[in-house]
């Protein structure tokens, strides 16, 4: 079974499938309301509570709102939100098979998948209220803040950052709103300039710790490239290896990148590719794997293979039909779902 938060069967019933031409009628709205509905109708699960504040903020800040149902292109398992100005997408990622009461990660989509943002919608509103607040002094007016309502009002009190006298705005944020990929790989980088290899390593270390970005292969790939950068070349491929072993699209990069710090040429890809073949299934239902499990690991090494050129509708419809092999027909529809 492959690792991480994709690969793994939960024993909990599926909700019965809406018509989707019913679906389609209510979630084409690109407001926050259109948004709520699509993840309550569409990708099957409970919308975040402070979603609608979130969007707000995103268009406050000058992005787009993005209609749900946009999502060509785009990883199947991405609910769009805004677009910036220079084309990057903010997204929610909804994972086919998360743990029950996991929330949903805000996330970058990127070519070959996804960058994490932030662990869930109040921590990135935290965050982004955080920022603009220490910002303030070039020009920012607290419209973020204003734009957040009552969830900001929650989340963070404006001035807060300057009386804690804290000099670092990134010390501030790991500290006071939480742990976010690219501010743990700003401070390693800054224990490198400092000649801090040791402090480097440790946070290197620590930013791999299961619980802290669970089913994401980010982390490891990060590590991998500071235990190279101080020579430690087989610890380094050893956690190369295990960021391969998470879903592809969570590296951060492409799978070519990660792959040579591992040592391999394409031995995995071959793997894979046998692996969904009706050969690989069959050997797989031999040795006694349940059918819904051999669905779902298929459709893992289908996203893993799309994810190597970023080609995600090449691979759409079968991942959709595997999900609906696994039993769960909700999450095929919100696989195959388009504006």
């Amino acid at each position: 079974m492959r690792a991480g938060v994709v690969g793994v069967v939960h024993r909990t019933p599926c909700a019965t499938s809406l018509p989707l031409r019913h679906v389609r009628a209510r979630a084409t709205c690109s407001s926050s309301s259109g948004h709520i509905s699509f993840i309550k109708d569409v990708a099957a699960t409970r919308p975040p509570e402070n979603l609608h504040h979130l969007l707000k903020v995103l268009q406050t800040r000058g992005e787009s709102i993005c209609s749900p149902g946009s999502r060509h292109g785009l990883i199947p398992l991405a609910i769009p939100l805004s677009e910036n100005l220079s084309g990057a997408v903010t997204a929610l990622l909804r994972w086919p098979t998360a743990p029950p009461g996991m929330e949903m990660p805000v996330v970058e989509v990127r070519k070959h998948g996804v960058w994490l943002l932030a662990n869930n919608v109040d921590q990135f509103i935290h965050r982004l209220l955080v920022e603009e607040d220490a910002n303030k002094l070039h020009g920012s007016n607290g419209e973020l803040f204003h734009a957040s309502s009552d969830a900001g009002q929650n989340l963070y009190t404006r001035g807060d950052f300057a009386e804690s006298q804290i000099s670092s705005l990134d010390v501030y944020i790991l500290k006071k709103v939480g742990l976010f990929p690219d501010v743990l790989e700003r401070k390693v980088v800054r224990h490198f300039e400092e000649g801090d290899q040791v402090s480097a390593l440790v946070t290197g270390e620590f930013y791999t710790k299961k619980d802290l970005f669970p089913g994401f292969g980010r982390p490891f790939v990060f590590n991998a490239e500071v235990l190279l950068k101080v020579g430690r070349t087989s610890e380094a491929k050893d956690s190369a290896r295990v960021a391969l072993k998470s879903p592809w699209w969570t590296l951060g990069c492409a799978y070519q990148d990660v792959a040579g710090i591992a040592r391999w040429e394409d031995e995995q890809i071959e793997y894979i590719k046998e692996k969904v073949t009706e050969e690989g299934r069959q050997e797989d239902l031999k040795k006694g794997k349940a059918p819904a499990q051999v669905a779902l690991d298929e459709a893992a090494f289908l996203l893993d293979l799309a994810s190597i050129e970023g080609t995600w509708g090449d691979y759409v419809d079968r991942i959709a039909e595997c999900y609906k092999e696994a039993g769960l027909n909700e999450i095929a529809d919100f696989i195959l779902y388009r504006d």
